[in-house]
């Protein structure tokens, strides 16, 4: 038999629940406006207080980081709005509203923004988490300068576009990865010495140019081709196949081997199931009147005249010995991603 005299004390901001029987609740978690309203109070209980103007300017870039955030995290992972509530997520969160309420820097951060968003989607401590909490530390102390070598350095030594078919595909991907950051390249040993000071890399005693890079990552893109009977007199027994050869990209009248990279082609090879023979044949046949280093940059600044900055910067500069941390990946990863949008992510490098 059912008590009706039923009695609730409810306080403040709580909701009654009353049934004469069985009740499930389910938690849905906390709203936007609840986000924002707990975002903000753990910046107004921890940023030290000032005086007059600069109080009121810290409070205005507060908000307004902290709405660019969640309006990105809405949109890019709705789910990390529940993180709100997590002690170490706040902290990361309240490192992002100082130091933007300390300079104001657009750039900064929106580059903070994407570190902050990236660091939602990580719900145990591992390693890409305790990563990107000293990334979000880190990117302040560096200037715009030094963001763009970053990024420059983890595009051409750490990535690679498998989508480049042909020097109009590489002319684009120089325009929309490389000319963003081109410009703000600098030679000076201080720029160097201060990325490795906090973390970002390493200044090696080896060196590696830039030619050097492109030539293992886009061989492709660089030969100057062989004639059609060259198949033919090496043996290979498949012949003309288009999985494997293609006219020449740099002299239409000869032909090269269809791959930009040595690790690319054996995949192809082996998954056309070809003979060992064959497939020797045809790795040999692929470094066979490759462009020079000079030649090479010479076809690059031929397809886009500031990648002579580029080239001439890092033959220049510490660029050429400098090997990055996983600090100094994740920020020249995001000061990409903040440009260009879509990225792949950051665990494809550090996992």
């Amino acid at each position: 038999m059912l008590n009706k005299d039923q009695s609730q004390e409810v306080r403040g901001g709580a909701t009654a629940i009353q049934a004469g029987g069985n009740v499930t609740v389910t938690n849905v978690g906390l709203t936007y406006a609840e986000v924002r309203a707990v975002a903000l109070d753990v910046f107004r209980a921890n940023f030290y207080e000032l005086a007059g103007t600069a109080k009121e300017t810290a409070r205005a870039r507060a908000e307004e980081i902290t709405e660019e955030f969640l309006k990105k995290l809405e949109k890019d992972n709705p789910s990390g709005l529940g993180k709100s509530e997590d002690p170490d997520f706040q902290y990361a969160l309240f490192t992002v509203q100082k130091e933007y309420a300390r300079n104001g820097d657009k750039d900064l951060g929106d580059l903070l923004v994407d570190l902050l968003v990236d660091r939602s989607k990580h719900d145990q401590r591992d390693i890409l988490q305790i990563v990107l909490n000293e990334s979000l530390s880190t990117a302040p102390k560096l200037t715009e300068t030094q963001l763009s070598v970053l990024a420059i350095i983890f595009l051409f030594r750490y990535t690679q576009n498998q989508r480049i078919g042909n020097h109009d595909l590489l002319a684009k991907y120089f325009d929309q990865h490389v000319l963003p950051f081109a410009e703000r390249l600098v030679k000076n040993d201080s720029c160097y010495q201060h990325l490795e000071f906090t973390g970002c890399g390493s200044i090696q005693m080896s060196e590696i140019s830039l030619e050097q890079v492109l030539e293992h990552t886009y061989q492709g893109q660089f030969l100057k081709g062989f004639d059609a009977s060259e198949i033919l007199t090496r043996g290979v027994s498949v012949g003309m196949d288009d999985r494997f050869f293609i006219p020449c990209l740099n002299n239409p009248e000869k032909f090269q081997v269809r791959a930009n990279n040595r690790q690319i082609l054996e995949q192809n090879i082996d998954g056309a199931a070809i003979s060992a023979d064959d497939k020797a044949k045809i790795l040999t046949l692929f470094d066979v009147e490759k462009m020079s280093h000079a030649e090479i940059r010479e076809t690059c600044v031929k397809i886009r005249p500031y990648m002579e900055k580029v080239f001439d910067t890092w033959s220049d500069s510490g660029m050429k010995s400098f090997t990055l941390t996983s600090v100094g990946m994740a920020i020249g990863h995001a000061n990409i991603k903040r440009l260009i949008g879509e990225f792949a992510s950051l665990s494809v490098w550090i996992s």
